[in-house]
């Protein structure tokens, strides 16, 4: 899975994209059916010390999983955003799994009805 990470309005240094690619290989070894992924790296102004805020979107077949998390560093919300967003991962393939052996089931009835 390719991951694309933007940091907007600010230039992310070499060590925090390599923390980042690391966290998010994670995810893909999870699920490998991943179509893509962004991480948007963002800084808000706000008067405490909690203004890092990474987001995460994943493209997957069956729909777009997304996660915001916002904490005092960007390394913090990442690991944050990634633990929410395997917690999401796993609810998306349990129920890609249901969906699919409900449809074998539904095929195998009607394939021995019409023996």
């Amino acid at each position: 899975m390719k991951i694309r990470v933007q940091s907007i309005h600010f230039n992310a240094d070499k060590k925090l994209l390599a923390f980042i690619h690391k966290k998010t290989s994670k995810l893909d070894s999870l699920f490998q059916n991943t179509i893509k992924g962004e991480v948007y790296l963002r800084l808000q102004k706000t008067e405490n010390d909690s203004n890092k805020i990474a987001e995460i979107k994943l493209a997957v077949p069956g729909g777009l999983l997304f996660v915001k998390e916002q904490c005092k560093t960007f390394e913090e919300a990442t690991d944050l955003a990634i633990e929410s967003m395997m917690r999401q991962v796993n609810k998306h393939k349990s129920k890609i799994q249901s969906r699919l052996s409900s449809h074998k089931q539904i095929v195998t009835e009607q394939a021995h009805a019409l023996i």
